[in-house]
């Protein structure tokens, strides 16, 4: 089940990083993207990280949450993240992945066409 907008943004007023906010708010306007919104304005003990060994699929995969750098990169792939560790960053660029943002995901595709959320 997925949050509502109002509770959404009860939960985005306790955040004080001004970067996951933007994030939220731009989330919480699209309803492909709802479901982001709702996992990134959840309290940070349910905060989700993955590591480089569970980052595997096709077209976009959104990581609501940090990308580790446990494991190594199956494959070439597209990841959105709220953030990244600098060795995550930099095994995934050399195995010739594009990183970016959750930010820039939502403004470049705005549909969330072909994108898989990694909870």
């Amino acid at each position: 089940m997925i949050k509502s907008k109002t509770k959404i943004s009860k939960q985005t007023q306790r955040k004080r990083n001004p970067d996951l906010v933007e994030t939220i708010m731009a989330a919480k306007k699209s309803n492909a993207w709802l479901e982001v919104a709702a996992i990134l304005s959840s309290p940070i003990r349910k905060k989700v990280e993955k590591n480089l060994s569970e980052l595997e699929g096709k077209g976009t995969l959104v990581v609501p949450g940090k990308v580790l750098s446990m494991g190594e990169v199956k494959g070439k792939f597209k990841v959105a993240a709220l953030s990244f560790s600098k060795k995550a960053e930099e095994s995934l660029k050399k195995a010739g992945c594009h990183i970016s943002f959750i930010i820039d995901e939502i403004k470049s595709n705005p549909n969330a066409k072909d994108v898989h959320i990694l909870k």
